[in-house]
């Protein structure tokens, strides 16, 4: 038979899936069975999590990487809490704004590729952490599936062929200089990227990931990764040094959250970006439910976006260095007062100020009732162009987010963690777990947040119908896309109220995400991304 798996001349059609013993849910299904093979060894939902996402940097390497940034909300049953992770890079201790204009970077600013943009990588730490933690299994066999993914090798998917593909053309355009040798020796051997159903091996990634197991991922903080890290940053002009790994320290850190309409919704607070979720939420709260998406719903919502991204590019960083705090961006009175902001017709967003007072995503959940909200990435695919020679480590570009300006509350710093755009999301209620739930995509990952929380509280939708629903971005200014098959009587409504819609074809940009929530009996039903590679695993 000859045919080509990215044609999709039909729609598909997805149902919720329903479990009772354990559930997985990720934009891979290999990561999806690793997790399940982790639930059936005797292992909790935090071991599922992260064998899901140690598989994901072999399975699914477009989005993420060994040498990349996580977070995590991790809810323990018998205890009836929500823990907070914040495993994102620090910058280098010898990284300054002048440091970098020392360079010429192109544009004045930090540049997107190349060992500039490089902060400490976070997710070795979290792996480790989360599962001395909260596993029941050692490292050693949670990482087992990811060792043999990468060393047997698994076929390529259609949507991962493509994203390969986008970012072997990018690269192949812009990446002409020897720090970005490796790259193409580990991820286009020979001089391509996969094709759909071609088996992927990543020998180096294999070897790495052993040793991580076999060290509690002390090798790559203060051993031989650290080393070769250090070795290659130091030849290639980076800031990165050994110091800097032995240094880097993960946070527990405590959700931060508001009630929508009797729910709370739950995010990990600044230097990530669900506080833009949630100040959206809050202004959306002021305005009467509806029982269906009216154009004057997706007219409030888009101007709430656009308000809390502007509150939120004005105010957030590393909470260090912010200046607001949280909980006065998130008060109701400060809701109300922008919520009463919003008229008839779309208008340009400034920032306020209140009274003082591109990644994969994943979730798990275990017969115990624990349950993990868990995202990690590189940053635009896969993130700086640069591999560490010989470990199949890419390193995340999350330092292209500082700013250069001296007077930007998220100005480059040593030490200071930026603004961050990934964001796991759990839903909570009367202090009681409803479940986990995630859009990744960028900026695009706080407007998903909104966009699911609405579908499944406002309008009624299964988990599976509130991540299939076409979806809105905002771009810019007055500019928003919206997905084919968005209501057109919504887009004149919206045209009309001044916004500038634009139809997109490229559902890669609107995220993915997957959900998993416990109905009141204890069942278990999930939803998964219909735009990606992605499947749920159960038990």
């Amino acid at each position: 038979m000859n045919f080509d798996p990215s044609r999709r001349p039909y729609p598909s059609i997805r149902y919720p899936v329903y479990a009772n013993r354990g559930m997985v849910a990720a934009s891979s299904p290999q990561a999806s069975a690793a997790g399940l093979h982790a639930l059936r060894a005797g292992g909790s939902a935090v071991d599922a999590a992260v064998a899901a996402a140690a598989t994901l940097t072999v399975t699914e390497p477009t989005a993420n990487g060994l040498g990349g940034d996580a977070f995590a909300l991790v809810w323990i049953e018998k205890e009836g809490r929500l823990y907070g992770l914040n495993a994102s890079g620090r910058a280098p201790a010898s990284s300054s704004i002048e440091a970098v204009l020392s360079r010429n970077p192109p544009g004045g600013r930090i540049p997107a590729l190349g060992w500039l943009p490089v902060l400490v990588p976070g997710i070795p730490k979290a792996w480790s952490a989360l599962v001395r933690r909260f596993g029941r299994l050692s490292l050693k066999e949670v990482l087992e599936p990811a060792v043999e993914y990468a060393e047997g090798g698994y076929p390529a998917g259609p949507v991962l062929a493509e994203a390969w593909k986008r970012a072997f053309d990018r690269y192949n355009r812009e990446c002409r200089g020897p720090e970005f040798a490796e790259w193409f020796r580990v991820f286009a051997p020979d001089g391509r990227p996969p094709t759909p159903g071609r088996i992927v091996r990543l020998p180096d990634h294999a070897r790495t990931l052993g040793s991580l197991g076999e060290s509690d991922c002390e090798s790559f903080y203060r051993g031989e990764l650290a080393d070769r890290m250090a070795r290659d940053s130091e030849e290639f002009g980076g800031f990165l040094r050994k110091r800097d790994l032995e240094n880097y320290e993960l946070e527990w850190v405590e959700p931060v959250s508001i009630l929508y309409r009797g729910y709370e919704i739950c995010e990990i607070p600044p230097n990530g970006q669900g506080i833009v979720a949630l100040m959206a939420l809050n202004i959306l709260r002021n305005f009467p439910a509806s029982p269906e998406p009216a154009p004057e719903d997706y007219h409030r919502s888009w101007e709430a976006m656009k308000i809390a991204f502007a509150d939120g590019t004005a105010h957030v960083t590393d909470p260090r260095y912010m200046t607001v705090g949280v909980r006065d961006l998130l008060s109701p009175e400060y809701g109300a007062r922008r919520a009463a902001e919003i008229g008839d017709t779309a208008e340009l967003r400034r920032p306020s100020t209140p009274g003082r007072s591109g990644t994969v995503y994943l979730c798990a959940v275990d017969g115990q009732g624990n349950m993990v909200s868990y995202i990690q990435s590189n940053y635009m695919g896969f993130g700086s162009g640069i591999v560490v020679r010989g470990t199949g480590i890419a390193l995340q570009n999350r330092g292209y987010d500082f700013s250069l300006d001296p007077g930007h509350v998220n100005r480059l710093e040593p030490g200071k963690r930026t603004y961050h755009t990934i964001i796991p999301g759990f839903i909570l209620s009367e202090g009681r777990a409803v479940g986990p739930f995630g859009v990744m995509g960028g900026y695009m990952q706080p407007q998903g947040h909104v966009q699911v929380i609405r579908n499944l509280v406002d309008y009624g939708l299964d988990p599976q119908q509130a991540l299939d629903a076409p979806r809105w971005q905002w771009a810019e200014g007055l500019r928003f896309l919206v997905e084919k098959d968005f209501p057109e009587s919504a887009i004149r409504d919206l045209s009309r109220r001044g916004h500038e819609v634009f139809l997109s074809r490229d559902t890669a940009s609107f995220g993915r995400g997957q959900i998993i929530l416990r109905l009141p009996g204890g069942t278990l039903v999930g939803g998964t991304e219909g735009r990606t590679d992605s499947n749920i695993a159960c038990w």
